[in-house]
């Protein structure tokens, strides 16, 4: 899908400037800086998640967490943000 941004003029160049550097499209770059954002601040997001990404990406999905650990994460979470 193509949308239109507004971007002020530094963060643009900054963000240009990180695309090259990392030899991405400029679109590629606003597509995984808001996949990452919506990962910790969308409605799914939360620490069992978290870690649960960070343990596939390590190689460990053997060890992803255990449901008692999940709902103590989840209750922890839930308190942090005053729900």
């Amino acid at each position: 899908m193509k949308t239109a941004v507004s971007l002020p003029d530094d963060l643009f160049a900054d963000a240009d400037a990180c695309a090259r550097r990392l030899k991405l499209s400029r679109s590629g770059l606003l597509a995984a800086a808001l996949r990452e954002y919506l990962a910790r601040h969308g409605p799914t997001s939360g620490a069992t998640d978290a870690w649960n990404r960070a343990l596939a990406e390590a190689g460990r999905e053997d060890a992803l967490l255990t449901p008692a650990i999940r709902r103590y994460t989840r209750r922890r979470v839930r308190r942090s943000k005053g729900w």
